[in-house]
């Protein structure tokens, strides 16, 4: 346990900063298996999942939670598997 004031604060402000990336990668991989899902059972609206699985990759990629490459890696995965 720190027990410098700056210290202190910066426990709290990671543990708020942790909390808030968590929430963000558990919705984003929501989505990914959401629109996995619908390309695997050939739902009628798998293009509309596969759109917002992609509109979630590019904000975690504007949050910094991914890297650019790893999240275009990722569309291209699910680009390719909703083509096929």
């Amino acid at each position: 346990m720190p027990n410098i004031k700056s210290a202190k604060k910066r426990v709290k402000v990671i543990a708020v900063k942790t909390a808030r990336n968590k929430a963000a990668n558990s919705a984003l991989k929501t989505e990914i298996k959401k629109a996995n899902a619908a390309i695997e059972a050939g739902a009628a609206d798998k293009n509309e999942a596969v759109k917002a699985a992609i509109k979630k990759i590019d904000q975690a990629a504007a949050k910094g939670l991914l890297h650019k490459n790893t999240a275009a890696r990722r569309k291209s995965a699910l680009a390719k598997k909703a083509n096929a």
